[in-house]
């Protein structure tokens, strides 16, 4: 490889930052349960006891995951009531999913 190749390819790479940001981001996915959490998000937005009886999973496991979720920044929350909705907080986490979909 030449040294210009080379250099280029060096200044095109994310800064460490971005990559810290990006690992973390695709954590968020790396769990069955949280990556059928954030599919059912993209679709509506759901309490944890809903989003419980559709996974068939106890309300403990959909809300650690969900913590989870929040601190990662990819879902937020709302109270109606006695209960709190979650949504997904950015409208492009469904089309990741779209594009991961396709690449598969």
């Amino acid at each position: 490889m030449e040294i210009k190749d080379e250099f280029l390819l060096k200044r095109l790479m994310p800064t460490k930052n971005n990559i810290k940001s990006l690992t973390t981001f695709f954590y968020a996915f790396a769990d069955d349960t949280r990556l059928k959490i954030i599919i059912l998000l993209t679709l509506k937005s759901l309490c944890v006891g809903d989003i419980s009886n559709i996974l068939n999973q106890n309300q403990t496991t959909i809300s650690h995951q969900l913590k989870i979720l929040k601190s990662l920044d990819i879902v937020s929350a709302d109270r109606n009531g006695k209960n709190i909705i979650y949504y997904i907080k950015n409208p492009s986490i469904e089309q990741v999913l779209d594009a991961t979909v396709d690449c598969i």
